[in-house]
């Protein structure tokens, strides 16, 4: 298994260069190694203050890790903060956080790459979030005697750490001087293969969207656009998504306001966007406070408004979960909107919880979708029903930070 690790990275580091002239997302990734070690050698010139290193996969881990990050940095002012992303999802969005003193991509996996970068970092704590296992990281960490922390992990047991050849990725998680996860069923599947330095802390993006919630500010074109409406809030969409929404829009867009935020901004997607929707549409960008009232579907074409949009929303659809897989759902649970998403939503616990709830409903097809979306907006009570119970929920879960930096208190101060 090492050696198909090896030959993984080796090929996918190789295939980033093949792709990086007709791949956007290859292309920055690429780019933002280049250099790498003289930037962070650069960077840590003369540097003698203690660092926390916090590993991220992308923008949802980030949000992830945000809580504790920000809860670390009151707590250990004279600490800097080391933030650093596999993708450019999260670092392209994230690179200038003023929460985080350096932020960069992590040199991929490698015996001498980890050698190096722990070298020059020298944290005293590593956090990686969620999904986030390397193995030469993990072990150069262990070696170097430094506490290694997961944050938010989940884990199912159709995963490689439970298969009789998962040995070499069980030898990851062993390293870890702690796991901090989401539910249960996580710590007593690592129970089971012998992992005991696990605890059920819960999810930390429940602390991160209600310190959200509690600071939104409003958004002078949307108050216009909305004027006292009900809204459909589609967050994070995929061509896919917007297939079953379009019959539903249709329908219903000359009573409804409909909200768009599609997954990616870029100019050919959101043209299709607007041609697929017809008339009564309007972008963002390209809208006026005196005239947008008019439309009838507001289409956001930047980044970084969704958590406030949903704010303005009555019902929600979460996009992701007729493809890869479901985006955030808590930045609209937490303003307590019924939820419609697609069927690919099992490997995010909230989201199983929700739907058990009665708060989120998975559909299909756009047939589906109809059907949930009118028994809930025709059933007299069935929509504050929702709302109160998942705002419940959501306040209910609330804590993991608190747990999670209660025990960085003790390692760091024994």
């Amino acid at each position: 298994m090492k050696l198909l690790y090896d030959i993984g990275l080796k090929a996918y580091d190789g295939l980033l260069a093949v792709a990086a002239p007709f791949n956007q997302k290859a292309k920055l990734m690429l780019h933002g190694r280049e250099n790498q070690f003289g930037k962070l050698e650069q960077a840590f010139a003369g540097n003698q203050s203690h660092v926390v290193w916090f590993h991220c996969a992308s923008l949802g881990e980030f949000e992830q890790g945000r809580p504790v990050m920000e809860a670390f940095k009151s707590a250990f002012p004279e600490y800097k903060i080391m933030l650093t992303f596999f993708s450019p999802s999260g670092y392209e969005v994230r690179k200038n956080y003023s929460g985080a003193d350096f932020i960069f991509y992590m040199p991929l996996d490698s015996a001498a790459n980890a050698r190096r970068f722990v070298a020059i970092v020298q944290p005293k704590l590593a956090v990686f979030v969620k999904y986030e296992f390397w193995h030469y990281y993990l072990q150069e960490l262990q070696h170097r005697q430094i506490p290694i922390l997961s944050i938010s992990a989940i884990f199912r047991p159709d995963q490689v750490f439970f298969k009789p050849y998962g040995k070499f990725n069980r030898n990851m998680l062993r390293r870890f001087t702690h796991i901090y996860t989401q539910n249960k069923q996580s710590v007593e599947l690592l129970k089971t293969t012998g992992i005991t330095q696990a605890t059920i802390a819960g999810d930390t993006r429940f602390d991160r969207v209600l310190q959200t919630a509690a600071t939104i500010k409003p958004i002078p074109l949307v108050d216009a656009f909305t004027a006292g409406s009900d809204v459909f809030m589609v967050g994070s969409s995929w061509p896919a998504d917007v297939d079953v929404l379009q019959p539903m829009i249709q329908k219903y867009k000359s009573t409804i306001k409909f909200i768009i935020a599609p997954h990616e901004i870029h100019e050919n997607g959101i043209a299709t966007l607007l041609q697929t929707i017809g008339g009564g549409a309007v972008r963002f960008s390209q809208a006026d406070v005196a005239t947008i009232a008019n439309y009838n579907v507001l289409v956001i074409d930047n980044i970084g408004m969704l958590s406030a949009l949903y704010s303005y929303g009555t019902y929600a659809f979460i996009g992701g979960a007729f493809g890869k897989g479901l985006h955030n759902t808590l930045e609209a649970a937490v303003f307590g909107l019924p939820l419609f998403f697609g069927p690919k939503y099992e490997k995010f616990q909230e989201a199983v919880d929700l739907v058990k709830l009665g708060c989120a409903m998975p559909v299909t097809n756009a047939d589906e979708l109809l059907a949930a979306f009118e028994k809930i907006h025709t059933t007299p009570g069935a929509r504050q029903t929702i709302t109160d119970t998942e705002k419940q929920y959501v306040q209910q879960q609330a804590g993991a930070t608190t747990k999670i930096m209660a025990d960085i208190q003790r390692l760091l101060k024994r």
